[in-house]
């Protein structure tokens, strides 16, 4: 008989969870409080810029392996485009000074031997300090493994760690990095080929899965926000949406895939983090130089990273909790002026939007990474997915797929059983 599995929350954790399940012939219900999918990973059209944009610049590396699985999956592997070779072009914009980090596309970290590929003023001994992170602690400190000073630190391990833990690296937790740095620079280039959804993150990541959903009959129910979960014994036994009330069958599995604070709130006792950081997202109606490459980094300014779209230069500002409230006009004029000088154009303020989102990742510290909890949970048939669960990496797109394929992973083991 075929089984039920009902996903709450239709963000990447829940439909790349979605995904798996109907794949292996589940019935799938799938259920999101807002009125879209993709969560904090989608596209929209914005009227400022007249421009699709994304509500978020997401990265990813051609180590993702599960990300680019799910891609696969749903038939889009090819919407991720980038190099051909992983080679990150940078500019620092204090002295002017343009280099290029050129990985190669090997499987062994080779380019660290290369003087003309690896960072410039940096020398082996640097990047032999970097071992201790590798390995970390999961309670321990970054800057306790390492040390946050220096020529690589300030041109290299800063911008990949802050991009990755959303917060200042010294504060943020070595066993997270050590995950990053393990699965990108010591697994050589191969892993580390730069991949952007050139033409909008819900046309790569999110419509497609739900095509594929609909056509193997699942539902997609948008506004749909679960308000509470009944139990009986040592199971779910009703999702209450406000006006309906659905009954879980006996067999049957829930996959709730929503953010800390709603999970905690319909889960009573549900260890979360409780500690959110900010993202700054900005992006400008101009046509980018034609030379420019698709992602260029930067040091030494506000911006960290410029992304070169059609029509589109955006930028993405991590740990920007300092930026939230500073006025939108200012802000928009100051990042303005870092991309003059990063990309090498000039002219006035074109038509922009800034999308700024508070809560953007849990607080990639030791103390919160102690708390985010595993894929089980007290009734045999309710799990938990999402970034911000112990995926053993920090709030990525990555770790979401982990979640969701993991939660997957846990329904097959039950009709298994």
């Amino acid at each position: 008989m075929q089984k039920t599995v009902h996903i709450i929350g239709a963000g990447i954790s829940g439909l790349s969870a979605a995904v798996r399940l109907a794949n292996e012939n589940f019935n799938v219900h799938v259920h999101e409080a807002t009125q879209q999918a993709g969560g904090r990973c989608r596209s929209y059209f914005d009227a400022a810029t007249n421009l699709t944009i994304d509500n978020g610049n997401h990265l990813l590396l051609s180590g993702n392996r599960h990300a680019l699985a799910y891609a696969r999956s749903i038939g889009t592997e090819a919407g991720l485009v980038g190099p051909k070779r992983a080679q990150f072009p940078f500019v620092d914009l204090t002295t002017g000074q343009r280099w290029q980090l050129d990985l190669g596309d090997g499987r062994l970290p080779l380019w660290v031997f290369d003087e003309a590929r690896r960072v410039p003023d940096t020398g082996l001994r640097d990047y032999l300090a970097l071992m201790p992170l590798i390995w970390a602690a999961q309670g321990k400190l970054v800057r306790d493994a390492i040390p946050c000073k220096g020529t690589l630190y300030e041109r290299l391990v800063q911008p990949l760690l802050l991009a990755a833990l959303n917060v200042d690296p010294p504060e943020g937790s070595a066993g997270l990095a050590g995950a990053v740095v393990r699965e990108t620079l010591l697994a050589g280039g191969q892993a580390c080929r730069p991949l952007i959804a050139r033409e909008g993150l819900s046309a790569v990541l999110v419509e497609p899965a739900i095509k594929l959903l609909q056509d193997k009959g699942a539902s997609i129910r948008l506004g749909h926000e679960l308000r509470g979960l009944v139990m009986s014994a040592d199971s779910v036994g009703e999702l209450k949406f406000g006006d309906d009330t659905v009954t879980v069958e006996p067999g049957d599995a829930v996959v709730m895939a929503v953010p800390p604070r709603p999970a905690s709130t319909l889960l009573p006792g549900l260890k979360t983090p409780s500690k959110f950081r900010a993202i700054v997202n900005a992006h400008f109606r101009f046509d980018p130089p034609k030379d420019m490459p698709p992602i260029l980094g930067v040091v030494g300014g506000l911006v960290e990273w410029l992304f070169a779209f059609p029509q589109r230069l955006s930028v993405t500002i991590s740990n920007g909790d300092r930026l939230v409230d500073m006025p939108r006009e200012e802000l928009a004029q100051a990042i303005w002026r870092d991309i003059c000088k990063a990309a090498g154009v000039q002219g006035e303020l074109p038509p922009w939007q800034i999308v700024r989102e508070r809560r953007a990742t849990f607080e990639a510290t030791p103390e919160q990474n102690a708390l985010r909890p595993g894929a089980s949970t007290s009734w045999k048939n309710l799990f938990l997915a999402g970034d911000w669960t112990d995926t053993g990496l920090p709030a990525t797109i990555e770790g979401s797929v982990r979640s969701g394929n993991r939660a997957a992973d846990l329904v097959l083991a039950m009709r298994q059983a």
